[in-house]
């Protein structure tokens, strides 16, 4: 819900104003109004509104000099829309830059010319929240790691259920919920084709913008961007969701589609999968939407997967499946070759098959998820090798042909390979030193292969096959040296008995600690602390 603010010294306008349109139909809520500038700031300072609606002649503070003050403590919220009267209108144009959208002449103010500035202001609301919500420039920031998450998700890339409950705890992202629904959900503009990549991209993160803010009202979600003209939604069904979980899917899906017609003319076809009641099975429900969105139609344009017989052909969808865990180890090996293959392989399948348009995108596409999730920093690595584009990418959504993804998996390809080359240099000793690092830090926990692996993102067979080639001795005898030599240095500076300091250093009982140190030092931990004392 988007709150304003009515500023002005006369009631009477005040009151015009709140009843003039429905606001409740634009998903506004009116916090308050006030008679001068300096109650229309406090009130700022307390309900944050995003628009404010305030005369530019007050008492005490006028509204521009509202406005101007706002801008000076740079904030980015609320918008002004100026009431003047004609005389004013010249001394208005001062405003323009104190995040002012719309001057509304007073004499001249109907319900058209009020509800365009709003939708004028809400735009811009919805803009510059969408700018605070999409980041580019840091990759390491929380919200993409959460995206990442999301996309491993969906598409079923977690190794482990362990992996993906120590990600969700980390994220501080919630599953207790009854049920879960994935919707795929494609946006449509009759001139979307006529307008810059600029403006699509506004178009498509204000879409996103209107869309979580209102399922919210629902229910819990997530909205997932998946590319410019396409996005996911993870619904979170709590126990009265779940029960009618159609409806309340439904219901939101349509509030959606009409508050987005009605403020960029923007239409959408939205596919819901079957809901399923665990997190890991999300991602099922994720495909069963894909598979029925080509079904989608002008007529019927929300589709539930259980309305398609699952006998009907699907065409739209391709079979990610099949290279999915090549291309995750290729990626947390860092292998070039193998990833080389895998590309080539799929670019194959494509050859002399210029009608298969719907699937080499869904292809491409699928691996770019796959890519910005599964790589660490593949937001910056992905965009290095896409640099030349106008739009970086994204440039993918623009290809009209196959021949034209190709392409672009070409260059894709060829780009991941170099950057696996040049990372390949360093990467292995970096990482082993890491590890070590790691290691001594912890020495005083359990630790496992699969544990330190999961924790620098790589498969434990790799990370053992790694550290046995950079080093003397393998993986678990490290640990084992570097826990002893921590032994020695506790029986040296403490007072602490054997099973004591057993049970700090993590060994699962004083027994197999003897049986360590022994093999390790030649003697048993009894008669090493005899030797010191002697």
């Amino acid at each position: 819900m988007i709150n304003l603010l009515i500023a002005d010294d006369e009631p009477l306008v005040q009151a015009g104003i709140k009843s003039m349109i429905n606001w409740e139909e634009y998903g506004i809520h009116i916090v308050g109004t006030a008679a001068n500038g300096a109650i229309a700031y406090d009130m700022i300072q307390e309900y944050k509104p995003e628009i404010v609606i305030t005369d530019i002649k007050m008492p005490v503070m006028s509204g521009l000099e509202l406005a101007q003050k706002c801008k000076e403590e740079k904030r980015t919220l609320p918008v002004f829309i100026i009431l003047t009267s004609y005389e004013e209108f010249e001394f208005a144009k001062e405003a323009l830059s104190y995040q002012v959208i719309e001057y509304l002449v007073k004499l001249e103010l109907t319900p058209e010319t009020l509800t365009n500035a709003v939708k004028q202001a809400l735009g811009k609301v919805l803009e510059l929240q969408s700018s605070a919500q999409f980041p580019q420039s840091s990759v390491d920031s929380l919200y993409l790691l959460r995206e990442q998450f999301f996309t491993r998700l969906i598409l079923n890339l977690f190794e482990s259920e362990h992996q993906f409950l120590t990600q969700a705890k980390n994220l501080n992202i919630n599953f207790q919920y009854k049920a879960f629904a994935v919707a795929y959900v494609e946006i449509n503009n009759r001139k979307f084709k006529n307008i810059s990549t600029a403006q699509q991209f506004h178009l498509y993160t204000s879409s996103l913008q209107i869309a979580s803010e209102l399922i919210s009202k629902y229910t819990a979600c997530h909205v997932l961007s998946l590319d410019i003209k396409h996005f996911a939604i993870v619904f979170f069904l709590g126990q009265a969701q779940a029960t009618n979980s159609r409806e309340t899917i439904k219901n939101a899906l349509e509030q959606i589609s009409f508050m987005l017609f009605n403020y960029y003319s923007v239409t959408i076809h939205a596919s819901i999968g079957s809901t399923v009641n665990a997190p890991l099975k999300i991602a099922s429900s994720f495909q069963d939407a894909k598979q029925v969105f080509s079904h989608t139609t002008k007529e019927c344009p929300i589709l539930f997967a259980e309305d398609i017989s699952v006998q009907e052909p699907l065409k739209n969808v391709f079979n990610m499946s099949l290279f999915k865990e090549d291309i995750r180890k290729a990626y947390a090996e860092f292998d070039e070759k193998a990833l080389y293959d895998i590309f080539t392989a799929i670019m194959e399948l494509f050859e002399d098959k210029q009608t298969h348009y719907v699937q080499a995108l869904d292809a491409a596409g699928n691996i770019l998820y796959m890519s910005l999730s599964l790589l660490n920093n593949g937001e910056q690595i992905v965009s290095e090798i896409f640099k030349d584009k106008a739009n970086g990418y994204r440039s993918l959504y623009e290809l009209t042909s196959v021949e034209q993804i190709m392409d672009w998996l070409r260059i894709f390809r060829d780009g991941l390979c170099e950057s696996f080359a040049s990372h390949n240099k360093d990467y292995k000793n970096h990482i082993v030193i890491n590890v070590k690092k790691y290691i001594n830090e912890h020495i005083d926990e359990k630790l496992t292969l699969n544990r330190v692996a999961e924790v620098f993102n790589i498969s434990p067979n790799y990370l053992s096959v790694l550290f046995s080639k950079c080093n003397d001795i393998g993986f678990t005898d490290y640990i084992n040296q570097s826990k002893i030599e921590e032994a020695k240095n506790m029986m040296k500076n403490s007072n602490l008995k054997i099973y004591e300091i057993s049970n700090i250093l993590g060994f699962e009982s004083a027994f197999y600690f003897s049986r360590v140190f022994k093999k390790i030092t030649g003697m048993s931990p009894r008669d090493y602390m005899n030797q010191i004392v002697h």
